[in-house]
């Protein structure tokens, strides 16, 4: 037997089967990864790069999540951890920033109440908590403000359903104080000379 074949043959052998094992030892040390460091568990609502969903299963190679579209998709738990994930579910509070206009008629006095009246708006839902309300600029086509408010909760139905109500009343309110939203418009003055 020529044992210099032999071991040149182990040794390429050797070599092909840790090539081919490479992505799987990698995922399994991942893996392992995950469930000491647990940057998310199932049940989590993550993003990874371009996809987003809930995760329904941590397995020894892959993670499964569950899109918002319906679709599962499956990702190796190597890539999970060199990528940036961003976990929804450990935020406790949601920061909301939000801007709306109204037009140029609106005098002085009555920025300065919608500025206060916007931030009582807000401040009457049980789950958010206001930051401010300014007017923040003179645009194009109307005057800009911005409001912050804080949602008490990670729940993003229970974001959109805040939000949805704070625009109602935002437009119940400038209906009832005689105030327009603005909308971009071109206004053109024409001088006559004599």
């Amino acid at each position: 037997v020529n044992i210099s074949s032999l071991i040149a043959g182990l040794g390429i052998g050797g070599l092909a089967i840790s090539l081919a094992l490479q992505s799987v030892l990698s995922d399994l040390f991942a893996s392992f990864s995950i469930a000491v460091d647990k940057p998310f568990e199932i049940g989590d609502f993550i993003v990874i790069g371009e996809h987003k969903g809930t995760v329904k299963h941590i397995g020894m190679k892959t993670t499964r999540i569950t899109a918002l579209e319906g679709e599962e998709i499956v990702i190796s738990n190597a890539e999970l951890t060199s990528a940036r994930v961003q976990n929804y579910k450990k935020m406790q509070k949601r920061r909301i920033v939000f801007a709306f206009g109204c037009t140029y008629e609106a005098k002085a006095e009555q920025m300065e109440k919608i500025a206060a009246d916007v931030s009582k708006i807000i401040d009457d839902h049980e789950l958010a908590e206001v930051d401010r309300v300014h007017f923040s600029a003179f645009g194009d086509s109307d005057l800009q403000f911005e409001a912050v408010y804080y949602m008490l909760t990670s729940e993003y139905n229970d974001y959109m359903d805040t939000q949805q109500d704070i625009n109602i009343r935002i437009l119940k309110y400038f209906e009832s104080e005689g105030l327009e939203m603005a909308y971009p418009t071109q206004t053109l003055y024409l001088k006559k000379d004599d």
